[in-house]
């Protein structure tokens, strides 16, 4: 289970590679931000059937019901619905080459905003494969 977080992370990365494809093809000729609210409502209807698959619809109450928990979540939502919303106009107008690694850029923000508001420790090596991180974002981005 130690390493478990590796291989959803690695899915996580290739799936996230797939919306920068799909979404640059599916933008020709549409609004950036319609064609991000449909992306959400597909996500929403594929996420609430999993939930539902998982027997976890019951769940969904307590969440609610727990207001810090529940308003970290609508931040959260926010946060990635501005995100989507910001990526998709970034890929209209912009290469998914040029586009991607300044996005993954957040890997570097998330990182200061752990340490600064989470106490998260960041070793010297951590430290070092982040800066490495934001340079190589901004060498791709440029080149």
């Amino acid at each position: 289970m130690n390493h478990l977080w590796f291989i959803y992370a690695i899915l996580s990365a290739l799936a996230a590679s797939l919306v920068s494809i799909f979404g640059k093809v599916g933008l020709k000729g549409i609004d950036a931000n319609t064609a991000t609210a449909v992306r959400a409502i597909i996500m929403a209807v594929f996420l609430v059937v999993v939930v539902f698959f998982q027997g976890n619809l019951n769940k969904i109450p307590s969440v609610i019901a727990d207001i810090k928990t529940f308003t970290f979540i609508i931040l959260s939502g926010i946060a990635g619905a501005s995100s989507w919303l910001f990526y998709f106009l970034a890929l209209k107008f912009g290469k998914v080459a040029q586009v991607a690694p300044i996005d993954k850029l957040s890997v570097v923000i998330a990182t200061i905003l752990a340490v600064i508001f989470l106490g998260e420790k960041v070793s010297l090596i951590n430290g070092i494969g982040v800066g490495l991180i934001a340079i190589g974002a901004i060498l791709v981005a440029l080149g």
